[in-house]
């Protein structure tokens, strides 16, 4: 008997039992749908965060002062405070610049005054000020609509000017940019009234790591100043605790990384209560795909349970199957069948039974997939890979789980068989 005919044989003995056949697909079903569908919002979920990762700048590099581990817990019990002379120096930074000029295509540092509104009249914006220097906004990849950016004048001149978002100017100008420029800004923070004349317009963009449930009119968005007139408004230290390097390819940002923290570590070589840590975002990247893939695959062997226990339905059902056809298998020997030909008749009837199964399973975890990545905002579809391989695991669970019944229907002595009521 070939191939063909038996999958005919199985075909219509499905058709014949069409809820058991359905009831036995149940477990494969849910199976294949499951891991199908975890892998789809898994993938879409981990292209979403890779790409919110990388448009902060794939080729930027975080460095930070780090504790060192005899004196994390008394800088925690102090409030993290670290003292002005632990600071990393500007002229720290301008070393770092001038003994890897070609690494380096900027620096962008920081600093934060608080968050306030911008006023005039009944008229407002929910703003942070943010003092900044003249690489922050290219570094950060922050588009300029309009007007200039800071120039070293201003950090000189320590001038109170602003670059502010395009919702300010919605939500304070009816949104003429034009009009806005040279215009003045007053923001009220706590007690504190501060005056800003805006210089540039920039394009507000919302992160895809945060969610805000506020209205169009009371986003928060970022008012930046000249980082010298931050400092001096905060009444902050010279020195910073953290900035970022924006690396001149991002081919080599990781080795790079290991580079300038080794350089300025040699200003802390004496320094018992900090060290410099540097990081690149391409790095942060591999570990954040390699935290996806794990959690995917964790809950994809979970999901996969399911499909032990539809295997499990299959094998039960074949053995029914047998018992049933115990005399068909008994004439079909006394008509010439091998053992062999009844094996592969009742292994290819698991088979379909799980394939098909399959396919349902598959349709069905592709809509839920891209439902669940849709309302997480990360439209994704399940890849070619992991199709081919629910596939052909609904093949392998349909050989093995259809093995045992289809051995003992080969085994069975053909007298006996024919002997069944």
């Amino acid at each position: 008997m070939n191939l063909m005919e038996n999958i005919r044989l199985a075909w219509e003995g499905l058709r014949a039992n069409k809820m058991r056949a359905l009831l036995t697909m149940l477990g494969i079903i849910i199976g294949i749908a499951s891991v199908i569908g975890i892998l789809t919002v898994g993938n879409g979920l981990s292209d979403t965060v890779t790409e919110t990762m990388g448009s902060l700048g794939a080729s930027n590099i975080m460095v930070s002062l780090q504790e060192r581990e005899d004196e994390y817990l008394a800088n925690t019990m102090m409030g993290g405070e670290i003292e002005e002379e632990n600071l990393i120096t500007e002229e720290m930074i301008e070393a770092l610049q001038e003994r890897f000029p070609y690494q380096i295509s900027g620096v962008s540092l920081s600093e934060s005054v608080g968050a306030g509104q911008a006023k005039s009249g009944r008229d407002y914006a929910n703003v942070t000020i943010s003092g900044v220097n003249t690489d922050y906004l290219d570094v950060n990849s922050i588009d300029l609509i309009r007007g200039r950016d800071f120039q070293d004048r201003d950090m000189d001149g320590n001038r109170n000017v602003a670059v502010v978002s395009d919702k300010l100017v919605n939500n304070m100008f009816d949104g003429n940019i034009e009009e806005a420029l040279g215009q003045e800004v007053v923001v009220h923070i706590g007690d504190e009234i501060y005056a800003f004349n805006i210089i540039g317009v920039y394009e507000y963009e919302a992160s895809a790591m945060g969610y805000s449930t506020a209205s169009e009119k009371n986003i928060q968005t970022a008012l930046y100043i000249p980082v010298t007139t931050a400092k001096k408004l905060a009444d902050a230290p010279e020195g910073y605790r953290n900035f970022t390097i924006s690396a001149s390819s991002a081919d080599n940002s990781a080795v790079f990384a290991t580079q300038a923290s080794d350089f300025l570590n040699r200003y802390y070589s004496n320094n018992n209560d900090y060290r410099v840590m540097a990081i690149s975002m391409e790095t942060m990247l591999d570990s954040m795909d390699s935290i996806m893939s794990t959690i995917n695959i964790a809950l994809s062997v979970i999901a996969g349970i399911s499909l032990l226990v539809g295997g499990i339905g299959v094998m039960n059902i074949m053995l029914v199957s047998v018992t049933e056809r115990t005399r068909e298998i008994g004439t079909r020997k006394a008509l010439g069948a091998t053992n062999g030909n009844i094996r592969i008749q009742f292994v290819v009837e698991s088979m379909i039974v799980c394939l098909i199964g399959g396919v349902i399973g598959i349709i069905l975890g592709t809509l839920l997939g891209y439902v669940g990545s849709s309302l997480m905002g990360a439209v994704a579809f399940p890849s070619v890979s992991s199709i081919a391989l629910a596939v052909g695991f609904s093949l392998a669970i349909g050989i093995f789980f259809g093995y045992y019944p289809a051995n003992k229907a080969a085994m069975l002595d053909p007298i006996e068989a024919l002997r069944y009521e």
